[in-house]
């Protein structure tokens, strides 16, 4: 009894003391074995080397605003880490891609030839293909072998490549006023999509006599997604042509353009859609008929011209709608647009102010020089017209009838616009003024272009008013606009500036001001 009182009294006497001096009994009673103590030590270890660890990795250099990676961390960090970086850099160049606008490196030209025609329609590719800012390609029946005596070596250096078309003989063509050839150019488009070229966002078709303004193409198809089904161009100037093909075709020598879905969607049916029309008469018409089974229409842009006309495109010209001048066919059929020089270097002549203003290339501006009763018409970049008396611009936006129906027994009733006669009476025969020159003024930032007379008989005329035969020359001032055509469509306005020669005429063309109206007051 006395041994477990004492033992009872003893242990208050330990429990108020282990705070001080009975601490190394304590150690000696509940020292735990020194595995347990080993196992302790390297736990508070790692524990801190992992906390070192976490604490390097998560600090930021104060220059770089990617995550430093330290040394010494794990294989697996480091590459999620560059692969996270790596994918929103791609996110990062996608954006950017697809926020970029469209511009000719984004353009695959696919153009129709024949080998029998190839070597006089190749230069009108040379006029506006540049191999070096555009990509395309010649799509011909067969090769053509090239003569010893051919002076054109470095043809290559300026047209695309030559591809030839696959073999359309397995499909069906049972038209006798057409040529099998249609069936091969209407499958160009899918032979240049299974080539698979990279970022492309457009095809656009045209003909081996099909001369393009490629800024003015730019310019229109920005204003459509190229990541949608697009099918643009535009119609016959004919009413019987498109009575007899359709309205809702948009014709090839004129050129069109397809945008990449639809494109990619084509490829994958035209074949069995092409085997269902074997009547049809040419490519475009098939195209058409597989647009829609695919249930895209065509968007028209005027732009594009056919010009299924014969003679002088002269009218036409001279008058064009208020859209951008996109490309011009048939020109081995029409005469050359200016006088007394071949077609080519006609039209090579037109890229002169092509290049200064692009955007302007034949718009035309209408207005009045009120003390000689005169009516001006300008067609910047091509020609300008004298009128005696006053025409109002309802009229002079119509065409003039310098040119033949494609169907020559038709009359002007079958044209699909408007179009008026050359003129009603012998005074009102207009007095043409060529282009001569064009060139850029750095001190007044604004193109000069001279306009000179051409000179043919005229009808005598007893009205009693300045004789527009005393004008020699005609001077136009006209500042480069390239966002013309980001702003809502408006003809430009001009203005007969007052000058003491007498034998020229001098007129200012630009954006018409607050207020101004094309009227004589």
């Amino acid at each position: 009894m006395k041994g477990n009182q004492k033992d009872s009294s003893e242990k208050p006497i330990w429990d108020r003391s282990s705070s001080s001096t009975s601490i190394p009994g304590i150690w000696s009673l509940t020292r735990p074995g020194p595995k347990l103590m080993v196992w302790l030590i390297c736990f508070i270890v790692f524990t801190y080397i992992i906390y070192m660890l976490k604490l390097v990795s998560t600090s930021r250099s104060c220059d770089d605003s990617i995550p430093f990676v330290s040394a010494v961390s794990t294989n697996a960090s480091s590459n999620v880490s560059s692969s996270s970086v790596s994918s929103r850099r791609q996110d990062w160049e996608e954006e950017e891609a697809v926020d970029e606008p469209t511009d000719l490196q984004h353009v695959v030209f696919g153009i129709a030839a024949s080998s029998k025609l190839w070597k006089q329609r190749k230069e009108y590719i040379k006029i506006w293909y540049k191999p070096k800012h555009m990509r395309g390609y010649v799509w011909l029946d067969k090769e053509v072998k090239k003569s010893l005596n051919d002076d054109n070596e470095d043809d290559e250096d300026l047209l695309p490549p030559v591809k030839i078309s696959g073999d359309t003989a397995y499909f069906p063509y049972t038209n006798k006023q057409g040529q099998r050839s249609a069936l091969r150019i209407s499958r160009i488009v899918s032979e240049m999509m299974r080539l698979g070229l990279e970022n492309v966002r457009w095809f656009v078709m045209g003909d081996d006599d099909t001369v393009f303004v490629t800024d003015n193409l730019i310019r229109v198809l920005r204003k459509y997604d190229h990541e949608q089904m697009y099918y643009i161009g535009s119609l016959s100037e004919s009413h019987l042509q498109n009575i007899f093909f359709s309205y809702g075709m948009a014709y090839g020598g004129g050129g069109f353009a397809i945008s990449y879905p639809l494109a990619k969607a084509l490829s994958k049916m035209q074949d069995r859609c092409i085997q269902r029309y074997p009547a049809l008469y040419g490519s475009d018409d098939r195209m058409q008929a597989c647009m829609a089974e695919l249930g895209v229409p065509l968007t028209k842009e005027l732009g594009f011209h056919q010009y299924d006309v014969y003679g002088n495109l002269f009218g036409l010209l001279a008058a064009h709608p208020v859209t951008p001048f996109v490309s011009m066919h048939h020109l081995d059929v029409v005469e050359p647009i200016f006088p007394n020089m071949t077609r080519v270097r006609a039209l090579n002549k037109l890229t002169s102010p092509m290049k200064l203003d692009s955007a302007g290339l034949l718009q035309q501006s209408i207005c009045y020089d009120k003390y000689k009763s005169w009516t001006i018409s300008v067609s910047w970049g091509y020609a300008v017209q004298i009128f005696r008396g006053v025409f109002s611009p309802r009229e002079m936006e119509m065409p003039s009838r310098t040119f033949l129906n494609w169907y020559k027994r038709a009359d002007y009733t079958a044209y699909a616009f408007n179009t008026r006669p050359v003129s009603r009476n012998p005074c009102q025969k207009p007095f043409v003024f060529y282009m001569s020159s064009t060139k850029f003024d750095p001190q007044l930032n604004t193109t000069v272009s001279e306009y000179s007379r051409h000179r043919v008989k005229h009808p005598s005329c007893r009205w009693k008013m300045t004789n527009p035969a005393e004008i020699n020359t005609i001077v136009v001032y006209k500042k480069p606009d390239p966002h013309l055509w980001e702003r809502s469509p408006r003809r430009n306005c001009c203005r007969v500036l007052q000058t003491k020669r007498n034998n020229t005429l001098w007129i200012n063309v630009g954006v018409c001001r607050a207020g101004e109206v094309t009227e004589v007051k």
